[in-house]
């Protein structure tokens, strides 16, 4: 799991090599703009996903694994996010088997840390990061750029 600020996106483009492309595109882009729902970048390689949602409480915090897809998640719109976080080998109660379509599979876990993503800052999650997005108070608008390992 990394946090950090947009502007320091740069030092991250030698983890994957679509992280630049990712980066670029979101420099480029009025994300805030966009509509909800999935929105392609290079097919199933990089795509993502512009969400309004309510958050939740932390004691609803649902970790979720995946296998296929890297994470990066940001805040456009609202109040800072909460995110739990738990190593992968620390999931140990699965809500039910891994969905291989939606490439996710939840846990009821207790997170072993929380963390706050706020408007200009960004999260990558990568397989082995068990994360349970979407807490805190209000509503936000955020985006989820899934990478193709």
């Amino acid at each position: 799991m990394i946090l950090d600020s947009l502007k320091n996106s740069a030092q991250y483009y030698a983890l994957h090599p679509r992280f630049e492309e990712v980066f670029d595109y979101i420099a480029n882009h009025d994300l805030a703009a966009m509509e909800c729902g999935r929105h392609d970048i290079d097919g199933d390689n990089i795509f993502v996903n512009v969400q309004e949602l309510d958050l939740r409480d932390k004691s609803e915090a649902r970790l979720e694994l995946h296998r296929k897809y890297i994470d990066i998640q940001l805040v456009l719109d609202g109040p800072e996010e909460y995110f739990g976080w738990s190593e992968k080998p620390d999931c140990l109660k699965p809500e039910a088997d891994f969905d291989e379509a939606k490439d996710v599979q939840f846990f009821t876990d207790t997170p072993q840390c929380f963390y706050t993503v706020r408007k200009g800052q960004f999260s990558i999650l990568f397989p082995e990061d068990g994360h349970a997005p979407m807490l805190g108070e209000g509503r936000v608008k955020k985006c989820i750029f899934k990478i193709a390992l």
